[in-house]
């Protein structure tokens, strides 16, 4: 039977609560009543994003080495759920999909018309967004909500994404959130926010959103328990003393030494700098594969291709994510006016570290370190962005 306390909770946006295994275990239970759920799991020897509907699934007992081209994960007794950093996969890949459609054309007896595009079926709830992937959702939503243009479909599937932010309490050695100001901590956004415990999360509330999620839950049955003051003090220390850790660069437990990346100036560094012979060095070792564009949780930049089926008769227009460092990219009246890899590779870190601020009023990386993990040969714009400051032109 359940008790009349249990049936309303008059809570406020901001509250704090104590939440176990199987409280998550409710929450993400009632998301998934009309929402699809999507959490960190283990996949192809990496945490990425997968459909979720069991707190078991969470890569609970692992965590991430990662390096200049390297990711590795191994198991850690005493690592919880979310003791990983962060993964190839972030929001960018289900708001701006690598492939969308965004018109669709039928041709019926000789004559062509256009259909509407059928919206997603459900809305989106995420589980574990890092800070670092909540600043990319700010940055984006400048991008494609507040640019003059405003995209149709990332707007429908923006309003009705769900977001379970963790603070982190450990680092990689690629992670330099602290250095933009985007991190270890979650900025307010989120619609709930877990900092991780021992044996349990102390859950901040961040909207109204998830101020309803836990009134339904009381109203089904849930008691909740408020944080203490000192269990919230606890809980904001740890965020706190990674990011203080990450600027003095000191390892915390299992966490190694962080990179830092110095952004004094850094706009009008890149931009004085576009024949400095650091482009050309590191053109030697870039390969242009793209990798880190398509792992970045901001870059944005998109094609469009018609797609016809075998008869001809209906065709779509999809949208796919294209890259800075393509020769195609840059093609005007017939050739690449960036036909180099040194001129692509200056394109994409002037673009990511200066143009954005031009054009958004604020940095295109959030430190999240993709770029450096994931690069097959382990460059690190933190050391270019340096050797450009150290290493002045002849």
């Amino acid at each position: 039977m359940v008790s009349p306390a249990a049936k309303k909770y008059a809570g406020q946006i901001g509250d704090w609560l104590r939440l176990f295994p199987a409280d998550l275990q409710r929450v993400i239970t009632i998301l998934a009543e009309d929402r699809r759920v999507v959490g960190p799991q283990i996949a192809d020897g990496a945490v990425v994003y997968r459909d979720l509907i069991d707190v078991a699934q969470l890569p609970t007992g692992w965590i991430d080495d990662q390096d200049g081209g390297s990711y590795r994960l191994r198991q850690e007794a005493t690592a919880g759920c979310f003791d990983h950093v962060v993964g190839p996969h972030s929001l960018k890949g289900f708001l701006f999909p690598a492939r969308d459609t965004v018109a669709s054309f039928v041709r019926t007896e000789g004559e062509w018309k256009q259909e509407p595009v059928p919206a997603d079926e459900r809305p989106l709830a995420v589980l574990g967004v890092r800070a670092c992937d909540m600043a990319a959702l700010r940055i984006q939503d400048k991008v494609f909500l507040g640019s003059g243009y405003v995209d149709p479909a990332y707007k429908a599937r923006r309003e009705r994404l769900f977001t379970v932010a963790v603070n982190c309490r450990r680092a990689a050695a690629t992670c330099f959130c602290h250095s933009m100001n985007c991190g270890p901590k979650v900025a307010p956004g989120f619609d709930l926010a877990l900092t991780e415990r021992d044996g349990w999360f102390a859950c901040q509330i961040g909207s109204a959103a998830g101020l309803a999620l836990f009134q339904r839950l009381a109203a089904a049955g849930m008691v909740l328990t408020s944080c203490t003051a000192p269990e919230i003090d606890a809980a904001e220390k740890v965020s706190a003393d990674l990011e203080a850790s990450m600027h003095a660069r000191q390892p915390v437990e299992n966490s190694p030494r962080p990179r830092s990346l110095d952004t004094t100036g850094i706009r009008d560094l890149l931009y004085a700098n576009p024949e400095h012979p650091r482009w050309e060095e590191v053109a030697t070792r870039c390969l242009s594969c793209t990798n880190c564009t398509l792992v970045c949780p901001t870059c944005f930049c998109s094609s469009v291709t018609e797609v016809a089926d075998l008869s001809g008769d209906h065709v779509e227009r999809q949208r796919h994510w294209a890259s800075c460092f393509t020769l195609d990219h840059s093609r005007m009246h017939g050739g690449s006016v960036r036909n180099s890899t040194s001129s692509r590779y200056r394109q994409w870190l002037t673009h990511k570290l200066a143009g954005w601020i031009d054009q958004f009023d604020s940095s295109g990386c959030t430190g999240c370190g993709r770029c450096i993990t994931w690069c097959p040969v382990g460059i690190d714009l933190t050391e270019e962005v340096a050797a450009l400051r150290h290493s002045p032109p002849p």
